[in-house]
């Protein structure tokens, strides 16, 4: 019909109009709402980062982002960063650059977090956990499964350049875990800073695991140092730095590890008193 004749060619002046202006428009990050996450896409002219690599569950919702609300092709996503590698960071990885043709940069932190039978173990239990949080957020159950072994193209040193993107810098931020990183765009002074910290009941906190919490503390006094202009978050909305309460943050780090098993041995001897 002329209408729907009509409507396609307005559609196709409105595709080739975003694509002249592609050129002149500068970096945007674009937050999509994840199975139990935030998701960072950041968009250029010609190219696409992730700032983190997903849970299994978002790959659909990634490609779908690019390909019906950014007009682009899957193969613009050119970099994939992991900043750790529990299922909400990791989970969508390897898919990602399969059907993108995109790479997978992180941290050189040595060896494999999930290596040998205690990391089999953790592994199941962060996918597990990884379900509890989705159940908390109303959320169906959707296969999480994905390979415990990150096989990266690039593996950052702290301060490194990111690949493709010299605007942006890999901070090490551990604590978390071994392997933790943070991503710094340089010109807007904002960081993205994955489980650093998350938000309970309204207030910043560390985040549960910490396993190293001297790493963890000095994470902190880094981020603090550095003043971004704006923080981004895995699990919860942008703020600005002035937002941050760092000496009542500062006050919450752990002494001791807090770890899986622990909770669950003081859970057991609280049984058992």
């Amino acid at each position: 019909s002329k209408t729907s004749n009509l409507l396609k060619l307005v559609r196709h002046a409105i595709t080739g109009f975003i694509k002249l202006l592609r050129p002149y428009v500068a970096m945007h990050i674009h937050t999509l709402e994840g199975y139990i996450q935030n998701i960072y896409l950041v968009e250029y002219p010609d190219k696409l980062m992730l700032l983190d690599g997903c849970c299994r569950a978002d790959v659909d919702t990634v490609f779908d982002y690019i390909t019906e609300q950014l007009k682009r092709p899957v193969t613009d996503l050119k970099l994939i960063v992991v900043t750790h590698m529990h299922p909400d960071h990791a989970g969508g990885a390897h898919a990602l650059r399969k059907l993108s043709g995109g790479k997978i940069a992180t941290s050189n932190a040595p060896g494999q977090w999930y290596r040998g039978i205690d990391g089999f173990l953790m592994h199941l239990t962060d996918i597990a956990l990884a379900w509890w949080v989705a159940g908390r957020l109303n959320k169906k159950r959707h296969n999480l499964w994905y390979n415990r072994h990150l096989d990266a193209d690039y593996y950052l040193a702290t301060d490194a350049i990111l690949p493709g993107f010299d605007d942006w810098q890999a901070l090490h931020t551990p604590g978390h875990t071994d392997r933790d990183i943070s991503l710094y765009h340089i010109p807007s002074e904002r960081i993205y800073i994955a489980d650093l910290l998350v938000k309970v009941k309204g207030q910043l906190v560390p985040p549960f695991p910490v396993f190293y919490p001297k790493l963890y503390l000095n994470s902190l006094l880094m981020l603090k140092a550095l003043q971004p202009k704006r923080i981004m978050f895995a699990h919860s909305n942008e703020v600005s730095i002035d937002d941050i309460d760092f000496e009542q943050i500062l006050a919450l780090v752990p002494k001791k590890p807090m770890t899986h098993w622990r909770s669950v041995k003081a859970k057991a001897r609280q049984a058992l008193n």
